[in-house]
């Protein structure tokens, strides 16, 4: 996989498709285009992605080896069903979706076609810009894939510089219940902490509360890394 480059066309030009496009060309992969971004959002994809190609989908799932679809859960279904219905997908063309929600099973209509099905999803929030390359260095993800391509799937994951987790089809639910969990309760929390901080008259809630959210997340983390000693002192 290392040797091989892949000519790459991404489908979803939101927070999370044109990072990854940019992280698989910085391993020397090329982009032969992405959809159009939506209206007023040409300068931040360009910013990620200079001088990239847009096209429609069925343009960009003809000149792809690897096409990504970076796409809403609730899209994504509808969108591989009716480019199946063209008899768009191409043998041995690798898919891979992002979504966290769907597995494997999203893609059968394209596998009918003779298409390699894969599942890539980052666990980090995505901002949509530049600084998600530096975050995606180092973050885990989820992947699922055929046993015949799963050292595909981890070698792209790896190449976009994270770690990959292989998780069976029937506990994909299981691991989208704990990401929906812990990033809605950070963000519930931390919403709430930063509106009663603001009545108290602090003006900068959100830089007063970063060294304390930080270090209690890491502690947290650090009880489930088997480093509790760590937490010891006096009480």
């Amino acid at each position: 996989m290392n040797s091989t480059r892949l000519g790459v066309g991404v489908i979803g030009a939101g927070r999370v498709g044109p990072l990854v496009a940019a992280a698989l060309a910085r391993a020397g992969h090329s982009v032969v285009g992405i959809t159009a971004p939506s209206e007023g959002d040409t300068d931040r994809v360009e910013a990620i992605l200079p001088g990239v190609v847009y096209a429609d989908p069925l343009q960009i799932i003809e000149r792809s080896e690897l096409v990504v679809l970076a796409l809403p859960d609730q899209e994504l279904p509808g969108f591989i069903e009716g480019i199946s219905l063209q008899n768009a997908w191409s043998t041995g063309q690798l898919v891979l979706h992002t979504s966290i929600t769907h597995g494997l099973g999203v893609l059968d209509s394209a596998r009918a076609q003779g298409a390699i099905p894969l599942a890539l999803h980052p666990l980090m929030e995505f901002t949509g810009t530049s600084i998600d390359l530096t975050r995606m260095s180092g973050a885990w993800c989820v992947i699922s894939a055929p046993a015949v391509a799963e050292p595909i799937a981890s070698a792209l994951g790896v190449e976009m510089g994270m770690e990959p987790l292989v998780v069976a089809e029937d506990k994909r639910p299981q691991v989208a219940s704990a990401i929906a969990l812990a990033t809605s309760f950070s963000h519930t929390t931390i919403h709430e902490a930063a509106s009663r901080l603001k009545a108290a008259g602090i003006d900068n809630p959100g830089v007063v509360m970063q060294p304390l959210v930080t270090s209690s997340i890491e502690n947290a983390l650090r009880l489930f890394a088997g480093n509790e000693r760590e937490l010891g002192g006096a009480d």
